[in-house]
């Protein structure tokens, strides 16, 4: 409505231009003069008061489009299952927030104006018929002309923005990957192998980017020559029209205003249907991303705190179809209570195992059960409230070590963030720093060594105190000292909870109470630690050699098969 009222005040200008040739300048009507001036001042202060209130009306639509986007769109990519998340760049998931820019951008600006204004080429368009008609017929002629041109240009500069952004993509993901990689690259001097990599990416996007530009700007300068052959045709044909007494000197100045506001519009649009075409091509990618399926959100039923016995019945799971399983058929029981350790060589399924556990991938057969519940009806947060995860990588955000703690359960009391610590037995250390708890940790955790990060991971797994803790590769970055210091923890830890470990450090399976080997995506043997430590490195009870085992399914050969059995073993072997 309001447009409407800015295009029927922008028929004032012509109008008034009309009046001043034909009845004022050969009528020297100065009385007339003053009160056309009078009317257009007041024409001009409503059209600018209206134009301010529609920017206002447009940025406050925007702003909150802006954030229900961009507050949807977050929601969203927490809900995403993992091998969906894994399933594109880091860089893809980036650009979404890009795409959002392009929707807020493109809602509130110019383009969103001229789409607004558009509709009202008509009423100028009638306007000339009745002002000119003998040159009305040239806009009419020229109008489908500018259509056809931005039709065809946002047709082209779709396929080139597309093509610019995947080039974009592609150069992004190396800049992510060398950023995130940068000790390795400084100190290997990665740099003189990249480089030729980067190079031709950025040269690839700047080819891409000329590209679009020339078509840009082909296609720009096609609506600008447009517009001059059609004022040049307009002047032309009405100063025929003059001579022959067919309309006046005002009408043909007042019909080319009338053509600026008629086609400087379409103009517009040709050279703004880049911005069309990202709006587009940003909305269905959102759409796509909405689309997909999302974790479970909801619960049907609240359940009670697990004791944390977690069983596998026949499960298989693989990445792809084409792929073979990396878990085949394993069938186990874990705890209540204890340390369960995984073992096994490289790409025997340990690390697959765990996500499968901790509900991160859903089995592509079989059932994964917490306390005789299939966790596929259990909720997200419901998961990782009850199941605490410590990473191999202990990465941690920004912020104070309190703020790293407290991000598994925002708002949590501090004696609740303090405990937690203790437990881990991170609490000695973050006292003894000069700013306790308040202390930065720097990007990633850089500020802490490899031992603190580690404990602080830890102390945020067990936050809330979930039933079950599992452990991936722990003492990966530990010196011996700090080992003997986890294997007490771990110890401690499994006398009330279950815990599970992905580890080959003899120090840590000394700790354990049972012990899984996997080989192949299959149970090579579960059982007590005490009886199957041996087993695995070819020692039998009777010191002779058991080759019941595939070599691939024993650790390393400088672990030692002292483990003692601190807690009742209850895995058991897949049938």
């Amino acid at each position: 409505m309001i447009s409407l009222f800015i295009n029927l005040a922008a028929l004032a200008v012509p109008v008034f231009v009309l009046q001043v040739y034909d009845r004022v300048v050969f009528h020297a009507g100065l009385s007339t003069l003053q009160g056309l001036v009078l009317g257009m001042i007041i024409v001009l202060v409503f059209d600018y008061t209206l134009r301010q209130g529609r920017a206002r009306i447009m940025q406050t639509v925007a702003a909150r489009a802006d954030v229900a986007v961009g507050r949807r769109l977050f929601d969203k990519l927490t809900a995403l299952p993992l091998r969906v998340l894994e399933g594109q760049p880091t860089a893809a998931w980036q650009m979404l927030f890009r795409d959002a820019d392009v929707v807020r951008n493109t809602v509130s600006g110019a383009s969103a104006i001229l789409v607004a204004d558009l509709p009202f080429v008509i009423l100028f368009l009638g306007l000339a018929f009745v002002i000119a008609p003998p040159v009305a017929w040239i806009l009419l002629l020229a109008l489908p002309l500018f259509v056809l041109v931005a039709w065809r240009s946002g047709t082209v500069m779709a396929t080139a923005n597309r093509s610019e952004r995947d080039a974009t993509l592609g150069r992004d993901r190396l800049l992510a990957e060398m950023i995130a990689g940068r000790t390795t690259v400084k100190a290997l001097a990665l740099d003189r192998a990249i480089r030729p990599v980067w190079e031709d990416r950025h040269a690839d996007t700047i080819e891409r980017a000329i590209d679009r530009g020339a078509r840009m700007d082909g296609y720009t300068n096609l609506g600008t020559t447009l517009t001059m052959v059609t004022t040049v045709t307009l002047t032309a044909v009405g100063a025929i029209a003059i001579i022959n007494h067919q309309m006046t000197i005002g009408a043909l100045i007042a019909v080319n205003i009338l053509a600026g506001r008629l086609v400087g519009p379409l103009t517009q649009l040709v050279g703004m249907w880049r911005s069309y075409a990202a709006f587009g091509d940003a909305v269905d990618r959102l759409g796509r991303t909405f689309a997909m399926p999302s974790d479970r959100q909801d619960s049907s039923i609240a359940l009670a705190r697990p004791t944390g016995r977690i069983g596998l019945e026949t499960v298989r799971y693989r990445y792809s179809p084409e792929a073979r399983p990396a878990i085949d058929g394993v069938t186990l029981t874990i705890g209540p209570h204890g340390v369960t350790a995984l073992v096994g060589p490289n790409g025997s399924g340990k690390t697959t195992l765990l996500k499968l556990i901790q509900g991160l991938y859903p089995p592509d057969q079989g059932r994964v059960l917490l306390d005789g519940a299939d966790i596929a009806q259990l909720s997200r947060s419901e998961l990782a409230a009850w199941i605490g995860y410590v990473p191999q990588e202990c990465v941690l955000f920004a912020g104070s070590l309190k703020d790293n703690i407290a991000h598994r359960c925002p708002g949590i009391a501090d004696a609740d963030v303090i405990a937690a610590a203790e437990a881990a037995d991170a609490h000695g250390f973050i006292i003894d720093l000069p700013d306790g708890y308040g202390t930065d940790v720097g990007e990633a955790g850089m500020r802490l060594s490899a031992g603190q990060r580690q404990r602080i991971a830890i102390a945020r797994a067990l936050l809330g105190d979930p039933p079950v803790l599992v452990l991936d590769e722990p003492s990966s970055n530990l010196d011996r000292q700090a080992e003997y210091e986890l294997r007490r923890t771990l110890v401690r830890l499994g006398q009330s909870r279950t815990v599970v470990i992905v580890t080959h450090s003899p120090i840590l399976l000394s700790a354990c109470s049972s012990l899984v080997a996997l080989d192949g995506g299959k149970v090579a043997a579960a059982g007590p630690a005490a009886e199957i430590l041996p087993r695995l490195f070819g020692v039998g009870r009777d010191g002779r050699r058991d080759d019941a085992l595939p070599p691939s399914a024993r650790p390393v050969a400088a672990a030692t098969g002292n483990a003692a059995s601190a807690h009742t073993p209850t895995a058991e072997s897949a049938p």
